[in-house]
């Protein structure tokens, strides 16, 4: 009753789903197997955080109660304790390789990317995002920040006009540049965060294992209108997402309409069941 009552009070503090929430306490919802590891990575390290801090908090204490002049009228002339400063030595260095061991599991994972099951590239530019699929025939979708009046139900300063489309379930390899300054390509909730620099090509990879619509902005300060430069990436099944490819290769306006009727259809759908 008290672990519910907990979680209630808690609950305007939980991260959101593909995007921020307000009074949000803790990373968004997992999205990935890297960010699952990331979590677990947090979390692991949180522990060891919180332990070293009431550690030292409890010996501050006890010096304040045992050696405060009161207490202790004649002061010690110690200055040297040969085991207590091995204990001090070792026992940092013995944290940070319990530390280590899946901070390397987790960088390992990162750049240990699978095959590729699709491959797009993104370039940042002052203050927008190209979304490139070179393996058809080079679509590129521009994604802009959508304006308030054009929101419609979407969340402010992260909604764009072109969403980024990938399959649920498959390995992205994304190729990330930059055409005039610094930028920073970043989403959350897939655990993914890479510089976008003029003139060199970096990379990082995702697998989405949720349907829905991720959220991430430039995380690189790149000038006036750095805070408006989101970019959104729409997660479909297989069946929708090679339906979309084909429409965008031909009439993009015409693959976003395909996509909101899909959307809308899974919606009145849900209701239904309900």
């Amino acid at each position: 009753m008290i672990s519910a009552a907990g979680l209630f009070a808690a609950a305007p503090a939980l991260a959101g789903d593909g995007q921020p929430s307000p009074w949000q306490l803790g990373f968004q919802q997992s999205a990935s197997p890297i960010f699952e590891q990331i979590h677990s990575f947090h979390n692991f390290i949180l522990v060891i955080i919180v332990a070293i801090t009431l550690f030292v908090l409890g010996l501050l204490v006890y010096c304040v109660v045992r050696f405060n002049e009161k207490s202790n009228p004649v002061p010690s002339k110690t200055t040297h304790h040969t085991m207590l400063e091995v204990v001090w030595t070792i026992a940092p260095v013995l944290i940070l390789v319990v530390i280590a061991i899946p901070s390397f599991r987790l960088l390992y994972a990162q750049f240990t990317p699978p095959p590729a099951d699709l491959t797009i590239k993104v370039v940042g530019r002052q203050w927008n995002w190209d979304i490139v699929y070179p393996d058809a025939n080079e679509l590129t979708l521009t994604a802009v920040m959508l304006q308030d009046s054009e929101l419609n139900g979407k969340p402010r300063l992260l909604a764009v006009d072109n969403e980024a489309v990938v399959p649920v379930g498959k390995v992205v390899h994304v190729d990330v540049t930059a055409e005039d300054v610094l930028h920073s390509f970043a989403m959350p909730a897939f655990g993914v965060k890479v510089d976008a620099v003029p003139g060199r090509l970096n990379s990082t990879w995702f697998r989405a294992d949720r349907e829905g619509v991720y959220y991430g902005q430039c995380s690189e300060l790149c000038g006036q209108d750095h805070a408006f430069m989101p970019i959104a990436i729409r997660v479909v099944n297989d069946d929708l997402y090679k339906r979309w490819l084909e429409a965008a290769q031909k009439d993009t306006d015409e693959a976003k309409k395909l996509l909101e009727a899909s959307v809308n259809g899974a919606a009145a759908t849900n209701v239904a069941q309900r």
